[in-house]
Order: C-alpha cells, then structure tokens, then sequence
C-alpha cells in the first residue's frame, strides 16, 4: 500500500472519529438542551462541510504518515482531540452549536403571520424558530415560508 494511500485513509479515520464527538457534543449541549426533535444521523450527515472534512483529512494524514517527529504528530493531534472533546463541555458545546446554527435577530413570513426572533436550527423541512413576542420556540415548515 502507498504512503499516499495510507495518509489518506489514516486522515479520514481520525477526522472522522473527531467528528464524532463534535457532532455529540453538539447533539447532547444544545440540540437536546433546547428540545429539537433531530436525530443525531440526521444532524451528523446534513452538516458535513466536505472542504473542511478534506482539509482536516488531509492535514491529519500528512501528520501521521510524512512527518517524521512523532513528539509533534502526537502533540498536535492530542490538542486537536482534547479541543474537540471539549464540546461535550456543556457550556463549551452549546456556544459551538450557536455560532454554527443559530441566525439571530431574523424575520420570517408563515402563512399570514410573521415572526420575529431566532433560528436555532435549519433542518431539511423545517425551521426550529425562538418568537421574540411568544416567547416560545415554534416549528415552521420550509415549504409555507415566504421569502
């Protein structure tokens, strides 16, 4: 098996393990703390960004494989691993999902009404939305927005 072949895989299986927990982190202090009906395959697959999947990947092989220094591989991989666990953190987890998921300050036009507020989560069909003036979280389906 080629060195290139073997950096590639060694960099998907590490980023994807990082993922992981990323994604748990976010699934355990945010998704579930604020009630979104969401599944954690669901949110795991719809949030994948395959340029930053491919560029963890390939830098994380490149660690592994070519670099000589094993002191330096591991330093920087343990870092990296310990700044994703970190998400698990409840405070930690929850202002990482709100900086990748949550649009504040948004209006939305459903139906004959319109809404003020913040979106919490952007799904396939339907929007998690916190009312300013119900103060409540509510469910709007994708479809019957007006843009």
């Amino acid at each position: 098996m080629s060195k290139f072949f073997q950096a590639f895989l060694s960099g998907v299986f590490f980023t994807f393990i990082l993922d992981f927990f990323l994604f748990l982190g976010i699934q355990q202090n945010y998704i579930k703390v604020y009630d979104i009906d969401l599944y954690y395959n669901i949110l795991f697959a719809d949030n994948q960004n395959i340029y930053i999947f491919s560029l963890f990947t390939i830098f994380i092989g490149y660690l592994v494989i070519y670099l000589k220094n094993n002191k330096i591989s591991v330093s920087i991989l343990g870092f990296i691993f310990l700044l994703v666990l970190s998400t698990l953190i409840p405070t930690v987890g929850d202002r990482v999902a709100k900086v990748i998921f949550m649009k504040k300050d948004v209006t939305i036009k459903w139906k004959k009404y319109i809404y003020h507020g913040d979106i919490y989560y952007d799904g396939r069909e339907d929007i998690i939305f916190y009312d300013y003036d119900l103060k409540k979280m509510i469910l709007l389906n994708k479809k019957e927005i007006k843009k």
